[in-house]
């Protein structure tokens, strides 16, 4: 089996840029390879295998030579691939830096993204969500960085103030649990019933589920650092 190299993606790449009526020449000082096309701007290329941060810092070194830098990867199979390019073309597009891939059993070329800084679409919504989670959010339960199993969000805050009432004071009606939680949700979280700990046994009126009463037990360690008040 011959193993594949670097400079199995020149040729390729010097085809389709030849194409398009450049000039290509590899290996000009630390460069890969440069391409000319009459007195336009020069493009580089940088040939890898495989993504990298070193590839991402090479390119980046190589704007300060010239504006249009594109890497150049081989591509490679399945979905993990693909997820990769999908988040290395996001990454390229903040650098300014072009992004191509080369499939070397037919030397196709595809072209991800083009140098050029392109600045990202600002998602307000998702700011708006962010700002009102961190408003409702009592104290900062969570420790940084940890996985989302488990995360205390300000929905679940809530429900556990009404589990620890409902723990406390039994059976009672959703309007009073409102009153004395201060949740203006609770009735209708509590008929949801996203965690299964809340059991309705009348119109409007609840009571906590062994699995209720396990979460509350559970989350002792925020209760009593007073993040939850009993």
């Amino acid at each position: 089996m011959i193993k594949t190299r670097e400079t199995d993606l020149y040729l390729p790449v010097k085809d389709f840029l030849e194409a398009q009526g450049y000039v290509v020449k590899s290996e000009i000082g630390a460069v890969d390879v440069m391409a000319v096309r009459r007195a336009e701007k020069p493009i580089i290329v940088e040939l890898k295998l495989s993504f990298s941060l070193k590839l991402v810092n090479q390119c980046v070194a190589r704007l300060k030579i010239c504006d249009d830098v594109y890497m150049a990867v081989a591509q490679g199979k399945g979905k993990r691939f693909l997820k990769t390019t999908k988040d290395m073309a996001v990454l390229c597009r903040r650098l300014g830096i072009g992004l191509m891939t080369v499939r070397l059993v037919d030397s196709f070329i595809q072209i991800h993204c083009d140098p050029g800084y392109h600045p990202p679409r600002k998602n307000l919504k998702r700011k708006k969500e962010l700002l009102r989670e961190f408003a409702r959010r009592q104290g900062d339960p969570n420790d940084g960085g940890q996985t989302r199993f488990g995360l205390i969000t300000a929905y679940r805050q809530d429900a556990l103030k009404i589990a620890l009432y409902l723990r406390n004071s039994g059976v009672s009606k959703g309007s009073l649990v409102v009153k004395k939680t201060g949740v203006e949700k609770a009735t209708t979280m509590m008929r949801d019933n996203h965690y299964g700990w809340f059991e309705r046994i009348n119109t409007g009126i609840y009571q906590l589920t062994r699995t209720g009463e396990k979460a509350v037990s559970e989350s002792s360690t925020i209760i009593r650092k007073g993040v939850i008040r009993e």
